[in-house]
């Protein structure tokens, strides 16, 4: 039976039924604690005694630890959760909706979703971290346009990964921070007559309450961006691993062979990083197309909420824990960085600079170094000047302040 089945008569034809069920069984602990809530608030007004209380919330736990119960009979975990309550379940939705019900369940699917992806970007950040303050003086070339630009460090290339995480962390907090209100007592989208406590963090306007999915699309965001960058150092290790870079080896933990080539080893978990960014960005814009056009309060499409964060929210752990196994165990060939870097054109603007300190235009110091590349005359000084570290405190100093930023937040 369904919640709705006082108003429709008979059965629905299986196709529809098919298609209108929802597939949330991930949303099903997230609910019982939603609706223990709510039942509380029931408590508190006189409409459940503290013997329904205790006997909603003890099996409420119960069925949040088993899943099983959820059966393919039921509409959705809503529907399930009543059913599973026994008679107190025909008490338990008095004063709510399943429209503020099911978004209640999903705000706090969203909360723990970010708080376990913020624990994955810490891990990650301070194997990057770790590994940046081991290759602190390991010298490569710097590129930009994929071309040899000037000389840096590894570590100092490293923290610009660290820097990437720590921004990416954040869009996480401000996704919890939006998902932390409670639409619950917003019932459909006017709230209820029942005199009901209002629950904590209650939303502002029960319409919104039951319309609103920015929390879903700022998840869906921070996932977005979180593979751009996962995406990025994906290409990074590509390029690395390969005969023509050689600066880094792959570990064979995180590495695959071909099925055909005795002698390949594959970064395939940096490529289907780097693939998966493709899929992050088209959740996001697909759940946009969904609610741009949807009228106040609620409509049937936010059932297609779901799906993409739930996909997400899998797609997040597994890549941010197999890239901080890859990244864990890469070899570095300091050698081969060290000689890519000695190309003397890279110092090249030092001695820009260096005509600059003894009083030429900056732009007259450049067309004259231009010119010497240009006809082959230019030479690496005898004496580079020395360059300045990240940060007023140097590499080593850039890598403290990092490390004090991710342990104190831990």
């Amino acid at each position: 039976m369904t919640t709705w089945s006082g108003r429709v008569e008979g059965r629905l034809d299986e196709q529809v039924w098919e298609f209108l069920r929802a597939d949330d069984a991930e949303l099903l602990p997230y609910d019982c604690e939603a609706t223990a809530e709510h039942a509380r608030r029931l408590a508190a007004a006189g409409i459940l005694s503290a013997d329904e209380l205790d006997e909603v919330e003890a099996r409420l736990a119960e069925i949040a630890q088993d899943p099983s119960g959820y059966l393919e009979t039921d509409e959705d975990v809503h529907s399930a959760i009543e059913r599973l309550l026994g008679d107190v379940g025909r008490k338990i939705h008095a004063g709510r909706s399943r429209n503020d019900q099911v978004v209640a369940a999903f705000r706090l699917y969203v909360l723990d979703a970010c708080a376990e992806a913020r624990e994955a970007i810490d891990a990650l950040a301070l194997v990057c971290l770790s590994f940046a303050e081991t290759e602190a003086e390991t010298v490569m070339p710097g590129y930009t346009h994929l071309q040899r630009a000037q000389p840096i460090t590894f570590g100092h290339h490293l923290l610009a990964w660290v820097e990437m995480l720590d921004r990416d962390r954040t869009r996480f907090a401000a996704a919890a921070e939006a998902a932390a209100e409670s639409p619950l007592g917003a019932g459909a989208l006017a709230g209820s007559t029942l005199a009901l406590p209002p629950p904590p963090r209650q939303m502002r306007n029960s319409i919104d309450a039951v319309a609103d999915r920015d929390f879903a699309l700022d998840y869906l965001y921070a996932a977005a961006v979180l593979f751009t960058h996962l995406s990025r150092i994906g290409e990074e290790i590509v390029l690395w691993a390969s005969q023509e870079f050689g600066f880094v080896k792959l570990p064979e933990s995180a590495a695959t062979g071909s099925s055909m080539m005795p002698h390949k080893l594959n970064p395939d978990v940096a490529e289907l990083v780097r693939g998966k960014a493709g899929t992050a960005i088209g959740r996001l814009t697909g759940l946009l197309a969904t609610v741009k056009g949807l009228p106040l309060a609620y409509d049937r499409d936010l059932q297609e909420d779901k799906a993409p964060v739930f996909a997400a929210r899998r797609d997040v752990r597994l890549a941010l824990e197999a890239l901080t196994v890859l990244v864990s165990g890469l070899e570095v060939d300091r050698a081969r960085m060290a000689k890519a870097a000695a190309d003397p054109l890279l110092l090249a603007t030092d001695v820009a600079e260096a005509l600059v300190r003894k009083g030429v235009p900056f732009r007259d110091a450049h067309e004259q170094v231009a010119a010497s590349v240009r006809d082959g005359t230019f030479r690496k000084p005898r004496r580079a000047a020395p360059r300045p570290a990240p940060g007023p405190g140097g590499i080593r100093e850039a890598l403290a302040e990092a490390r004090r930023r991710f342990v104190d937040n831990l």
